[in-house]
């Protein structure tokens, strides 16, 4: 064989490992791609959806609970009306900690955002939180 050929032949077994190593991530990829487009347009792991976070009676009137291990923080702005958020603050992603008094706090820089719309009322951040899809049904409050 040729030092041409040799070349050849190394070169055509680099790009059948390449294409086959890119094959495998390809199939790698759409193994773990099971997320679903979420109300805010962020994506939603598989599986989340209908996923209980707790009880309508567990959210105070004119308070709110973090469920952090969803990054959604519940609000019930008024008697009976319930919202949902992204617990990850607009300024630097920081987990928000609570709300008291309509206003959802940020403890890393001091943000703060209405319990009714996740509209900021204080800085830094300048974006609000993004809406999060939940059901109330039976009692229960649920990812939609």
């Amino acid at each position: 064989m040729s030092a041409s050929q040799e070349r050849q032949v190394r070169l055509g077994r680099r790009t059948v490992i390449t294409a086959v190593g890119a094959a495998g991530a390809a199939a790698a990829l759409t193994a773990c791609g099971g997320e679903q487009a979420g109300a805010d347009g962020q994506g939603e792991a598989a599986g989340t959806g209908g996923e209980i976070l707790g009880k309508a009676a567990d959210i105070p009137e004119g308070g709110g609970v973090v469920f952090a291990d969803q990054g959604v923080v519940v609000t019930q702005p008024k008697a009976g009306e319930f919202k949902a958020f992204s617990s990850k603050c607009t300024h630097q992603g920081c987990s928000v900690k609570g709300v008291s008094g309509g206003v959802i706090n940020c403890p890393c820089h001091g943000s703060t955002f209405d319990a009714e719309t996740g509209a900021v009322t204080g800085g830094p951040a300048t974006q609000p939180l993004p809406a999060k899809a939940i059901t109330v049904k039976g009692g229960s409050i649920s990812l939609a």
